[in-house]
């Protein structure tokens, strides 16, 4: 494992109480923040079909490609994450802070990076690409989901900001290396009884 001395924990920890604080403070906002933190991924795929719907319609096998790699690209920055959250080997806020709030059960597994944050940010990048109107509601959603992990008191905003960023960098660089190839598969299935998932009948 990263000695700790390798993370700022200082002002980690000092970001993450001021975060935990807020969340006492607002119990009126628990409910709505835990569906977030919980459930918000769900809002991530219905913007990703959205996206498929409107790449659908403007007949566009390269958008329609996009974003399914929006999905496949969430997966793999999964994957990526995961020999990342078992080098860097963080605490959770709630393990390495006995008083902190702890709004809803998790497992104290590492917490670096975060796992709903990485889906987020890939799948936020994706929707951009195909339409930044959608790509900017999504953005927030991601930034909501982020921000909520940290609010229940399973993460660190450091968690939360690294997850975002890992989803969006591999997203972005699948962007020109896989989406040419999934480009041309989405044009050869539109030559075939599949081609109303790729382009919208006229």
């Amino acid at each position: 494992a990263w000695p700790a001395a390798a993370l700022p924990a200082g002002l980690n920890r000092h970001a993450f109480r001021d975060v935990n604080q807020f969340a006492r403070d607002t119990s009126w906002l628990r409910g709505v923040r835990e569906w977030f933190a919980k459930d918000g991924v769900v809002l991530l795929a219905i913007a990703l079909v959205v996206a498929w719907w409107i790449a659908r319609r403007r007949r566009s096998p390269h958008q329609v490609a996009v974003a399914v790699w929006g999905a496949l690209g969430a997966l793999v920055a999964l994957a990526i994450a995961q020999p990342i959250s078992s080098a860097v080997d963080e605490r959770r806020p709630f393990v390495a802070i006995p008083k902190a709030l702890l709004l809803i059960r998790h497992s104290s597994d590492p917490g670096f990076p975060s796992d709903h944050a990485t889906a987020a940010g890939a799948v936020a990048c994706a929707v951009f690409l195909v339409s930044w109107q959608l790509g900017a509601i999504t953005t927030l959603v991601a930034l909501l989901i982020a921000f909520s992990r940290v609010y229940v008191g399973v993460h660190y905003p450091q968690d939360g900001l690294g997850g975002l960023a890992l989803g969006a960098a591999v997203v972005a660089r699948g962007y020109f290396v896989i989406v040419p190839l999934l480009a041309r598969i989405a044009e050869w299935l539109s030559t075939t009884w599949l081609r109303p998932l790729i382009s919208a009948p006229t």
